[in-house]
């Protein structure tokens, strides 16, 4: 409580000052739209640690990387007490929702050959465990199937596509029921077939060799093989990376799936806003929801141990595309990564999973304080299934800010101040009934700081129209949120 009476200079609450002209305005009864998912952070069940690089294969990829960082992130499913560690993590952050990632060939290594007791797939149960248990729809992603069986001549099985689709997808739709039918998760909301595919700026991990075949005619397969066995679950896609610009012309696949997805690791501004507002609006008009399926900001630094993707700088830069996503209509968002070695394509870990120094797993399983306070400010409030209301943000082009309104009338305001000083801003919202509104805030100095606890910071009695004037740090980033939540918490205890 001692946070309450600390932080109290930073507001002056008006009580009668409902004439003032406001800087962000809220109008909580006027709904943009309805959110189909949440928030969270990639969770791979990948640990196989071998790629094969058989010089027979004229084409491959022969780098440490090739995979980016999706395998090697979790300790060993038998590391109880560790996993237990994680759960813990994931459920302070209040992720709503998961991209949860795996191969073809952790489930099916020769053809019409299933194992679903391995290491791997033992991992991937505890993850989808969690999930079931904290009620957060997952998004679960076929990184690449990776299997010889099914290769192209003279291609390494990671960078080939299927060569057999019939048998690609009867694999998938195998997967699929085992996971919902037999193991009845019901968690699992959507299924993705390959990751980052060509047909954005980038692609891989879906080759014939010399060309790149269409990725079309297996979201067609297995959207077949699924309905084969009445398994509604909608295909989303395409998964594209890096941003791509909305084309009409490569949209040939939206009667195979039922939601889109897209990447962007080059942060969100204005001008990219746009880019996210075409394939919103494409998605809004068929009737589904777009998913920002992986966010990051590689121009603060990625590949090895770069440092730069568990900096707060970074974490300011995924705040605003957050922020960014809402303001164009994205229906869920996902950060790379919740688990992560970090000494592959950056460290872009939450948690501290794998000593990098000494190639082991830790026991004790740490936060990053930077890359965990930075996302979980935003992930710890945001309900699945929110409704994005009407906020108007009239201040200057450093401060942007989105409301939500959870199912059970919650209301979460975030703020992002991205200027180098600190601004004061009046916030007025309507549509509201007479509640309590609390404060938190993270900027780089507060969560450094070993003694960093994210309580509330202030305790406001909020009314229709009534005028809050806050200060805001620079490079900050506030929630303003009926949700109390006390440090040791876990995340909307009270939703």
């Amino acid at each position: 409580m001692r946070n309450l009476v600390l932080a109290g200079f930073l507001f002056v609450l008006c009580s009668s000052c409902s004439s003032d002209k406001a800087d962000i305005n809220i109008n909580a009864d006027q709904v943009r739209y309805k959110m189909a998912g949440g928030i969270g952070a990639s969770w791979h069940a990948i640990s196989e640690d071998t790629i094969d690089e058989a010089p027979e294969y004229k084409w491959a990829l022969r780098y440490k990387n090739s995979r980016g960082s999706a395998w090697g992130g979790n300790p060993p499913v038998t590391n109880t007490e560790a996993w237990q560690q994680i759960f813990k993590h994931a459920g302070w952050l209040g992720f709503s929702f998961v991209r949860v990632e795996l191969s073809a060939r952790m489930y099916e290594p020769e053809r019409n050959k299933f194992d679903w007791d391995n290491e791997e797939m033992l991992a991937l149960y505890k993850i989808l465990d969690w999930a079931e248990a904290n009620n957060a729809d997952v998004f679960l992603q076929q990184m690449w199937h990776n299997v010889k069986w099914n290769s192209y001549p003279g291609v390494q099985p990671l960078l080939s596509a299927p060569k057999s689709l019939e048998d690609f997808a009867e694999g998938i739709a195998t997967l699929v029921e085992h996971l919902t039918v037999t193991k009845k998760y019901n968690c699992i909301k959507w299924v993705c077939i390959t990751n980052e595919p060509p047909g954005g700026s980038w692609g891989s991990w879906w080759s014939m060799g010399e060309t790149n075949p269409p990725v079309t005619p297996a979201w067609k397969e297995v959207r077949k093989a699924l309905d084969k066995r009445n398994l509604t679950l909608p295909i989303s896609g395409p998964d594209w990376t890096d941003l791509p610009v909305f084309d009409e012309a490569k949209i040939d696949f939206d009667e195979f799936i039922g939601a889109y997805d897209i990447h962007s690791y080059q942060g969100i501004d204005e001008k990219k806003q746009k880019i996210v507002e075409d394939w919103a609006e494409w998605a809004r008009k068929h009737n589904k929801p777009l998913f920002l399926s992986e966010i990051g900001d590689m121009r603060l630094g990625w590949k090895d141990s770069n440092p730069g993707p568990k900096s707060f700088a970074t974490a300011l830069s995924n705040a605003e595309s957050v922020l960014r996503g809402l303001n164009a209509g994205v229906s869920a968002f996902n950060r790379w990564s919740f688990t992560n070695r970090g000494d592959l394509d950056g460290q872009f870990q939450l948690i501290r999973t794998w000593d990098i120094e000494n190639k082991k797993y830790y026991d004790k399983i740490e936060v990053e304080p930077e890359a965990f306070y930075g996302y979980g400010i935003i992930t710890r409030f945001m309900a699945k299934h929110s409704s994005v209301v009407h906020t108007d943000t009239i201040a200057n082009k450093a401060i942007l800010s989105q409301t939500l309104k959870s199912d059970g009338g919650k209301i979460t305001t975030y703020i992002l101040n991205k200027s180098d000083t600190s601004l004061v801003v009046k916030i007025r919202m309507t549509g509201v009934d007479d509640q309590k509104l609390y404060l938190y805030r993270a900027t780089k100095e507060e969560v450094t700081n070993p003694g960093f606890r994210m309580d509330p910071l202030k305790e406001i009695d909020l009314r229709d129209g009534k005028v809050i004037v806050l200060d805001l740090p620079a490079k900050s980033i506030s929630t303003l949120t009926s949700f109390r939540s006390m440090h040791e918490d876990a995340a909307r205890d009270e939703e």
